[in-house]
């Protein structure tokens, strides 16, 4: 049964166009205020700064009804709660007032800023110069693939701060900051992704996030990915979930050789298998958000196997749904054709496929004994 907020999402979004967003590249910037004024893009802030208090399955499941709406929205949704969580974690008491109550109740949307030139998955490569002095903070650096950096009143920034890291909240119109759209990507291509360059942005010492000062990087990243990550991975299911919707409303409705080609064994196996690819993507966000609300020490890892399984069943259930609707499915901004194409991406971001791999193993190597490669080199 929906919840109280996917109902009030579904209703804000009874209008949705989002074969229209993708093909134009944009989604209406009402509907993203309206959105961010509500509360639901950061619905784990809690109530008295205008959020929704939400723990993280509500807040997941929430995520995957926007999912399977639209990816790119979705995308949106990701975005903007990594930012609040990024203050939620390293902010003091008051930043996390303003500026929790800033993206939640004034429709403003936030974005994070990782990913560089030469810094992407190796987050400690990061050059980004964040600068402290008394009274006043400069950020100087380039980045890319920033979501939601096109719409973004404000971008939560990572960088280099002395011998450690910083995060720094800034005004998307500050002096020296300059979001150039990335053009057209392939998948979630309504997100806004955009580059952004920070040249010698000089703001109040109040933007820089207080707990995050001189903080190793990947701890700051790490802590803020790991938000962003089971965003991505509840975002999976949503596909999932739509392609298993699609595949099943097309399969009973469509004759070949006198009956509904859902009553065709091959046809039906890839609707056990949507109903499988849905079902194991579930588990998995579910398991790794009761983690993360029961604070279990292996919560981290848990959100990136969620991530991992969630993304790899997206693309298997993307798939599968365009064998189903075959030529009805190939439409470029069709419901299926665009999940075809957001899935793959969900192998890429927040940590591709490789990583998150490599980030289990691990977990299973210091499980029985092994020396970690920190270690060991």
């Amino acid at each position: 049964m929906a919840s109280e907020h996917e109902t009030t999402l579904a209703g804000l979004l009874a209008d949705a166009a989002p074969g229209q967003w993708d093909r134009a590249g944009t989604i209406p910037a009402d509907l993203l205020a309206t959105l961010a004024r509500s509360g639901l893009f950061c619905a784990e802030v809690a109530a008295e700064y205008g959020g929704l208090g939400a723990d993280a399955g509500e807040n997941g499941e929430l995520t995957a009804a926007a999912g399977i709406v639209c990816g790119s929205l979705r995308s949106v949704f990701t975005a903007h709660g990594m930012a609040a969580a990024a203050v939620r974690l390293f902010g003091d008491a008051g930043q996390r007032a303003h500026y929790l109550s800033l993206f939640a109740k004034t429709g403003s949307v936030a974005a994070v800023a990782f990913t560089e030139p030469g810094s992407g998955s190796d987050l400690a490569a990061m050059s980004t110069e964040i600068t402290t002095g008394p009274d006043s903070v400069t950020v100087a650096g380039e980045k890319r693939w920033v979501t939601a950096g096109t719409y973004a009143g404000h971008l939560v920034v990572f960088g280099r701060c002395g011998d450690g890291g910083a995060a720094v909240v800034v005004p998307a119109d500050a002096k020296g900051v300059t979001i150039t759209a990335t053009g057209t990507p392939l998948g979630f291509r309504a997100a806004g992704h955009a580059h952004v360059s920070l040249r010698s942005v000089e703001l109040p010492r109040t933007a820089l996030l207080a707990h995050s000062e001189r903080a190793p990087l990947n701890h700051l990243a790490g802590r803020t990915l790991t938000y962003g990550r089971l965003s991505v991975a509840w975002g999976g299911v949503g596909i999932a979930r739509s392609c298993l919707a699609a595949a099943a409303r097309h399969a009973v409705r469509r004759l070949q050789f006198g009956r509904p080609i859902a009553r065709h064994q091959l046809v039906a196996r890839h609707l056990a298998e949507l109903r499988v690819a849905e079902h194991v993507a579930t588990l998995a966000c579910s398991r790794a958000s009761s983690a993360l609300d029961a604070r279990e020490p292996d919560a981290a890892v848990a959100v990136v196997l969620a991530k991992h399984v969630a993304a790899r069943e997206a693309v298997n259930a993307a798939s599968r749904a365009v064998q189903v609707l075959a030529s009805a499915g190939v439409e470029d901004s069709g419901p299926v054709a665009r999940a075809y194409r957001d899935a793959k991406v969900l192998e890429l971001i927040e940590g591709t496929n490789e990583i998150c791999e490599l980030m289990l193993a691990e977990d299973v190597v210091r499980a029985h004994g092994g020396v970690s490669r920190g270690a060991d080199g």
